[in-house]
C-alpha cells in the first residue's frame, strides 16, 4: 500500500518550489532543473494543477505557472485527492456492492479510526507547513 503516489509526490515538489517563490511566476523549464523530474510528467501534473483550481498558467513569453491561493490554503489531503481519489484505506466499502460482512466485521471499526485520525492529520498537513518542515507539529 502506498500512502503517497510518485504523481503526488511530484506535485508537492513542484507546490513547494512555486510557493517558495512567492509571487514569481515558474516556468517549466525552471521546475525540471531545479527539481530533477522528467519534463513531459512534470507538464502533466502541472496541468492537472492548473485545471483544479491549485494552479494559475500564464502563456507565451514569460508565461508559467503561480498558485492560486497561499501555501498555507493548500493542504496536503486535497492535492493527494487530485492524484490518488479519495482517502481509503479500506476498499470493501467503494465497490459496486456492500461486502456481506458488513454486520460483523471484526476490522471495520479499527480500520475506521485508524482512517479517521490519518486523515485528520493530512487535513492538518498544508504547504506552508512542509515549506517550513513544521508538518509534523501541531
Amino acid at each position: 500500500m502506498k500512502l503517497i503516489t510518485r504523481d503526488t509526490d511530484y506535485a508537492v515538489r513542484a507546490l513547494d518550489y512555486i510557493a517558495r517563490k512567492s509571487k514569481k511566476v515558474v516556468t517549466v523549464s525552471e521546475l525540471v532543473k531545479e527539481l530533477g523530474i522528467p519534463r513531459p510528467f512534470l507538464r502533466k501534473i502541472l496541468q492537472v494543477l492548473n485545471k483544479e483550481g491549485i494552479l494559475n498558467s500564464y502563456k507565451g513569453r514569460g508565461g508559467g505557472f503561480m498558485l492560486v491561493r497561499p501555501a498555507d490554503k493548500i493542504f496536503l489531503i486535497d492535492v493527494m485527492k487530485v492524484f490518488q481519489g479519495p482517502f481509503t484505506f479500506n476498499e470493501c466499502f467503494f465497490k459496486k456492492r456492500v461486502c456481506s460482512q458488513v454486520g460483523g466485521c471484526i476490522l471495520k471499526s479499527k480500520i475506521d479510526g485508524i482512517e479517521r485520525r490519518v486523515t485528520s492529520e493530512l487535513k492538518a498537513i498544508n504547504l506552508a507547513s512542509l515549506s517550513r518542515g513544521l508538518a509534523w507539529q501541531k
